[in-house]
């Protein structure tokens, strides 16, 4: 077996971790040789190396990584039934226990959201204006994989809402095909823009744009990211379709991880992201920039 072959098996079984010994000894990281039997003989050519641990871990010291102190935050999408029910309470008069309990009850929501977000196939980047960033032949297939992969899944979709700008538009139009009883809806907020200042932080827009995006993005994640409504009684499933910025803000401030770290993200042309928010406002990334469905020579990140 080759040298290549055997370190790519090596560094698989011990999950990546395995590396030469050359490399790792100068940092104190030791080895050790596996036993070797008679199954095991093909591998005498190369010691199987085993995962590096650190001299100074010991079983009866605390490695608990520390967390950050930022806990989750419950009512992240205002719409807590008890925080609905205490607004309620200081424009009406005040409501006994019993009549508090009844009403958290009431407004508690049933149903999970799911939210499939599509970001558009690739363009023309040579287009000076919006309309003339049409998708490329390569964007155009791009698309009608993710449509046929949103179909496979068996799913019965409630709306599917795109950005207004013409890539994101020409995308919608050809997913749709593959889900023909799904209603369209354009919505202006999910148009790319820049959502905050990233950090690290990179030259590339004045604050003022970070300033009137950021607000725009913002308002679009308030209206479309949230757990159901309590007069929703079953599922739902939606597809949003918009741009790579906006996506990865939308992850980052559903999940409560800093909005600025949106950029550290990426995502493929055509890509599906899936999130999941729980009746009690928990929220699920179940799928981050999926693209798997495409044949590798299909694939861009433009």
């Amino acid at each position: 077996m080759s040298f290549r072959r055997v370190t790519k098996l090596v560094c698989g079984l011990a999950g990546g971790s395995a590396v030469l010994v050359a490399m790792a000894e100068p940092k104190g990281y030791p080895f050790e040789k596996t036993k070797h039997n008679e199954s095991s003989r093909k591998w005498t050519g190369l010691g199987v190396l085993q995962a590096a641990v650190p001299q100074t871990w010991s079983p009866g010291h605390d490695h608990t990584v520390t967390a950050s102190g930022n806990g989750w935050d419950s009512n992240w999408d205002k719409r807590d039934p008890l925080a609905l029910i205490n607004g309620k309470k200081k424009k009406d008069k005040e409501i006994t226990s019993e009549e508090l309990n009844t009403e958290v009850e009431n407004n508690k929501p049933k149903a999970t959201r799911h939210i499939f977000l599509i970001r558009h196939s690739q363009y023309n980047l040579n287009g000076s204006v919006d309309k003339e960033r049409v998708l490329t032949p390569l964007g155009r297939e791009q698309a009608e994989y993710t449509g046929q992969r949103l179909a496979a899944l068996g799913l019965k979709y409630d709306v599917m809402v795109h950005s207004t700008m013409t890539r994101a538009t020409e995308t919608a139009s050809i997913i749709s095909k593959h889900l023909p009883e799904v209603d369209k809806v354009s919505c202006d907020l999910l148009r790319e823009g820049a959502p905050i200042e990233p950090v690290p932080p990179i030259s590339w827009k004045p604050d003022c744009v970070y300033h009137e995006d950021g607000a725009r993005i913002e308002a679009a994640f308030r209206r479309y990211i949230h757990r159901a409504d309590s007069k929703q009684t079953e599922d739902s499933y939606e597809i949003i379709v918009c741009h790579a910025n906006v996506i990865r803000y939308f992850v980052c401030r559903a999940l409560q991880f800093p909005p600025e770290g949106w950029l550290r993200l990426g995502l493929n042309n055509g890509s599906i992201t899936w999130i999941t928010i729980r009746p009690s406002g928990r929220v699920g990334l179940r799928m981050m920039g999926d693209s798997g469905f495409m044949p590798p020579e299909k694939l861009t990140r433009t």
